[in-house]
C-alpha cells in the first residue's frame, strides 16, 4: 500500500509529474509567446477576443492515445487532493458547525473567523480560494468526459475513464451546490465564452445533474480492480453510495434506502474492527473506503496532504487549527463510572491523554479551545516536524459508517424503525468492541426506542461522534432544517438568510451570465 500515491501507482505518479512537467514547459512557451501576443493585441485586438480559448495542452497534441486518456484523469483526481492550501472543505465542514472554532493563532487566517460567525462577505480570499480550487477539479473533470470518447483506446477503459471524470464532477457540485446553493453549472472546457459566462442554475437542475452523472458512472465503474496499480480509484459503490447521499440531501427517502442496500449488495464493503484503523496509513484503502482522496509523501511534484501541518499542535510542526468544541467532546457517551465512548480520545487530543506520538496531550497546545483533532495526523515516526505539510494519510470522503447511518436516517423517516435500529447499532457496537479493556455494560449500548422522532435524535447524535472532525457536521446541520441548525449555531446564525455562503465578487465580475 505504500506505493499508492494520489491515484495509487508509481506508474500513476510518474504520468502526474508528466503532466505536471508538460504545463510547467508550456508556461515557459508562453513566456516566449508574450511579446508575439503583444503585437497580435495591437494589432487585431477586436478579432483576438473573439477567439475561442485554449488552454495549456492543445487538442492538437494530447488527448490522442489511450496513455494520454489516464493522464488527463489521474489530473482530474489530483485536483481534489489536499496537497496545497485551497482545499479547505475542513473550514465549512468543520469550523462552521458547533464542532469546532478556527483555531491557530489569532491573527493567522482571519478570514476563517468571518466563515465561522457567517459574517464572511462575497470578498471573503478563503471563499474564493475554495471556489477556484473546486471549479478547477470541476474543469479538469469536463476536460475528460468533452475530450475523451474522441481517443482511439479499448471502449471498456474509455467508459470507465469518463465514468471516474463524472463521479468527481458530481462530487464536486454536491459540495458546491450545498456551501452555496445556486451556482453556474459549468459542463463543457472553458474553450468558449458561452462555456465560461453561465448563469446560476437553480438548486434542483443541479441535483440533476448530480445524479446524472452519478447513474452513468455507476453503470460503467467495475465494483473493484484487479490491477493493484488501481486501487484508489473511484467504483461502482462509490457512485450509487454518492447517489444515496445526494437523495438523501434532498428527502428522498425511499430512493436513498435503495441506493444503500444497492452498495451492501456489492458484498464488498464492512467496518473494520478496530474504529481508530480508519485514520492510519497502514489501512489506506480498507474495507471500510468507500471513497478516498489519495496522498503519498516525499514525492516532487508533492503529493502529501498538507492537513497534516493545518491540524498539528506548533510543537509537531504544525498550526493547530479547526480546534474541537468543548461542545462536541460533551456530544461522546460516558458510563456512569466515568468510562468514555472510545472515539472520543481517538478522535480528539485533550488534557492529560495519550496524544499521537507516546506523549500526553496538553490543553496549552490549542488556545483556542485546548482541544485538537487527532484525524488527518500522523505522528514524528512517520512525518517528522520539518516535513508535517507533506502527509501520508488520505482523506476518506465515504466511509461504510457514514452509509449504515445514512441507511438508518432514510429508514426512519419511512417509518421503519427496526431497520433503522439495525444499522444503527451496528456503529455503536463497533465502537464499543474498540473500547480497550472490558467496557462497562451501560456504555454504547444498544438503541431500543422505536419512537421516530427519539430514533431520529439517536441518528444525529451518533453521526455527529462517528463522524467528528470528518468535514460533515456543517452539512448535516443544514440538511436538517432551521429548527436544528439555529439551535446547534445559538441565536446569531439565521437560517433564512446564513444558509449559503455569498458566491464569489470575483467570480460575479467576471462571469457575465451571473445578474449582480
Amino acid at each position: 500500500m505504500k506505493k499508492i500515491l494520489f491515484n495509487l501507482s508509481d506508474t500513476f505518479r510518474n504520468q502526474m509529474m508528466n503532466v505536471k512537467v508538460v504545463q510547467l514547459k508550456s508556461m515557459n512557451i508562453q513566456r516566449a509567446m508574450l511579446f508575439i501576443l503583444m503585437v497580435v493585441l495591437l494589432g487585431a485586438c477586436k478579432d483576438f477576443l473573439n477567439e475561442n480559448l485554449k488552454g495549456s495542452f492543445s487538442t492538437d497534441t494530447f488527448y490522442k492515445s489511450d496513455k494520454q486518456a489516464i493522464q488527463a484523469i489521474n489530473g482530474a483526481y489530483n485536483a481534489n487532493s489536499f496537497t496545497g492550501p485551497n482545499n479547505v472543505i475542513w473550514v465549512f465542514g468543520d469550523v462552521a458547525s458547533d464542532d469546532a472554532v478556527k483555531g491557530g493563532n489569532a491573527g493567522d487566517q482571519a478570514e476563517i473567523t468571518f466563515i465561522d460567525n457567517f459574517t464572511a462577505n462575497a470578498g471573503n480570499g478563503m471563499i474564493f480560494n475554495y471556489w477556484q480550487f473546486t471549479y478547477e477539479a470541476i474543469t479538469r473533470a469536463n476536460n475528460v468526459i468533452y475530450y475523451v470518447p474522441a481517443v482511439p483506446m479499448d471502449d471498456g477503459l474509455k467508459n470507465r475513464i469518463i465514468g471516474e471524470a463524472k463521479f468527481l464532477r458530481a462530487y464536486n457540485y454536491f459540495n458546491l451546490v450545498n456551501i452555496f446553493g445556486k451556482v453556474p453549472l459549468k459542463l463543457l472546457p472553458p474553450i468558449t465564452q458561452d462555456a465560461i459566462n453561465v448563469p446560476l442554475s437553480e438548486i434542483a437542475d443541479i441535483y440533476l445533474q448530480i445524479e446524472k452523472d452519478l447513474t452513468d458512472a455507476a453503470a460503467v465503474l467495475p465494483p473493484s480492480y484487479n490491477n493493484p496499480a488501481d486501487v484508489g480509484r473511484v467504483t461502482k459503490g462509490a457512485a450509487l453510495a454518492m447517489l444515496g447521499k445526494a437523495n438523501l440531501y434532498q428527502q428522498n427517502w425511499a430512493a436513498a434506502s435503495g441506493y444503500f442496500q444497492q452498495v451492501d449488495a456489492l458484498g464488498i464493503y464492512k467496518l473494520l474492527p478496530n474504529y481508530a484503523d480508519n485514520f492510519k496509513v497502514a489501512f489506506k484503502n480498507s474495507s471500510e473506503s468507500i471513497f478516498e482522496i489519495q496522498h503519498l509523501a516525499n514525492q516532487i511534484p508533492q503529493t502529501g496532504s498538507e492537513l497534516n501541518q493545518w491540524f498539528a499542535p506548533a510543537g509537531d510542526g504544525g498550526y493547530y487549527f479547526n480546534a474541537p468544541t468543548k461542545s462536541l467532546v460533551d456530544a461522546f457517551e460516558q458510563s456512569a463510572t466515568g468510562e468514555v465512548d472510545p472515539r472520543l480520545d481517538i478522535s480528539i487530543g485533550r488534557d492529560g491523554q495519550p496524544w499521537l506520538n507516546g506523549d500526553l496531550f496538553s490543553a496549552g497546545w490549542s488556545p483556542a479551545t485546548g482541544f485538537l483533532t487527532k484525524k488527518h495526523q500522523q505522528p514524528l515516526s512517520e512525518v517528522s516536524a520539518a516535513l508535517k505539510g507533506d502527509g501520508d494519510l488520505n482523506y476518506t470522503y465515504l466511509r461504510y459508517a457514514d452509509v449504515l447511518l445514512m441507511k438508518a436516517e432514510a429508514f426512519n423517516e419511512q417509518n421503519n424503525a427496526d431497520s433503522a435500529k439495525t444499522n444503527l447499532n451496528k456503529v455503536r457496537r463497533r465502537a464499543r468492541a474498540s473500547f480497550v479493556g472490558t467496557p462497562p455494560t451501560d456504555l454504547l449500548a444498544d438503541i431500543t426506542t422505536t419512537d421516530q422522532s427519539l430514533l431520529r435524535t439517536a441518528i444525529q447524535k451518533e453521526r455527529r461522534v462517528e463522524l467528528a472532525q470528518e468535514f460533515h457536521r456543517y452539512f448535516d446541520l443544514m440538511r436538517w432544517g432551521k429548527t436544528i441548525a439555529e439551535a446547534a449555531l445559538g441565536p446569531d446564525f439565521k437560517y433564512e438568510t446564513k444558509r449559503y455562503f455569498p458566491i464569489p465578487q470575483a467570480e460575479v465580475d467576471i462571469n457575465q451570465a451571473i445578474q449582480p
